[in-house]
């Protein structure tokens, strides 16, 4: 699985950028089709961004991010007041769509 990060007057740090790809990337094992064969291969853009520079209170950060599969895109955004929680949220509001879209090809 490939894994794109773009960030928005956000400084992307490494400590970030592999929390990241932890979350997003343990999505991979959803993809599995029953048999142990893995679907196609997909690329996850991922987009992280504080949303104003000027207020320090509510949602400041978005996290947002698309996984394209066969014949399907999948996207997922998330508002908080902590980047990491907002990446979690999108993760598993990706997880939920990820089963449905499996449950309706089967």
């Amino acid at each position: 699985m490939e894994i794109n990060v773009k960030a928005t007057n956000l400084e992307l740090t490494a400590p970030l950028q592999e929390y990241i790809e932890e979350k997003i990337g343990s999505l991979e094992k959803f993809l599995v089709k029953p048999g142990g064969a893995k679907e196609a291969h997909f690329t996850a853009w991922v987009e992280v961004a504080r949303t104003t520079r000027h207020h320090h209170k509510g949602d400041v950060y978005y996290a947002e991010c698309d996984i394209k599969l066969k014949g399907k895109m999948l996207r997922a955004t998330d508002e908080n007041f902590d980047i990491r929680v907002a990446i979690d949220a999108v993760r598993d509001k990706l997880q939920r769509e990820i089963k449905k879209y499996k449950a309706r090809k089967i």
